[in-house]
């Protein structure tokens, strides 16, 4: 049977906190792009069309643009070489959407430059998805075990893949930032007034990301706390 205490506990305020800091970085990241949506390019170019220039121009040729559902739900999958750009970004000329567009390119460019971080976090991702599944059920099944110390320790082990893979993701996202506003300050596409509108963005996304492994450390933090060591109580 489950102890009362790893049930309710004031544990629970690390959980609290990590969820807090994500909302705030979903809520800045969105008020964000919200503002600079609203203004839009002085060169009249869709996201769309500004990643198709970028791509060109960094002569990757083997990276398809495709629109796809959704707000925000812009990506790069670099196993079938797709660049997804969401209806908020596909079509729009704002300084927020190229800005967007930009950064998922900025990701091709790392995977056709063979940026190791890249291929690291892709590496990781199978493993770190089916730590998260499984830490908290082994967890529970040492724990009914009377409390098997080294099932318990498996299963903590297992869900700090999650934070591995989130801090492998901080350097591949703020690289792609970089990359995107170096591609962006030649002028072609932003003017020069505009790149610092488009920096901010990419700056509020990037710290949702960083909400993510703080929120992750947190939940490991507390798992530690919970669980690790010889915590077992009677």
């Amino acid at each position: 049977m489950i102890p009362f205490y790893a049930v309710f506990d004031p544990t629970y305020i690390l959980v609290i906190v990590g969820l807090l800091i994500s909302m705030a970085a979903s809520a800045f990241v969105n008020s964000t792009f919200k503002k600079y949506d609203k203004i839009q390019s002085r060169n009249n170019i869709t996201g769309t069309k500004a990643a198709q220039f970028i791509l060109e121009k960094e002569h990757i040729n083997n990276v398809g643009v495709q629109q796809i559902a959704g707000d925000l739900t812009d990506n790069y999958n670099s196993n079938t070489k797709l660049l997804s750009l969401s209806e908020a970004t596909a079509q729009s000329t704002s300084v927020a959407a190229i800005g967007v567009a930009a950064h998922e390119c900025g990701h091709a460019v790392q995977d056709h430059t063979g940026y190791s971080p890249l291929k690291i976090r892709a590496a990781i991702v199978p493993v770190a998805n089916f730590g998260s599944a499984l830490s908290f059920p082994i967890i529970l099944v040492g724990v009914l075990l009377s409390w098997n110390q080294t099932l318990i320790n498996i299963g903590i082990l297992a869900f700090s893949l999650a934070l591995l893979f989130q801090l492998v993701t901080l350097p591949v996202e703020f690289n792609a930032s970089r990359r995107a506003l170096k591609i962006l300050s030649d002028g072609n596409i932003l003017t020069e007034e505009e790149v610092p509108m488009a920096r901010k963005v990419l700056f509020a996304a990037a710290l949702t990301y960083v909400a993510a492994a703080l929120a992750t450390f947190l939940q490991l933090l507390r798992l530690i706390i919970l669980f690790g060591g010889n915590n077992r109580r009677d």
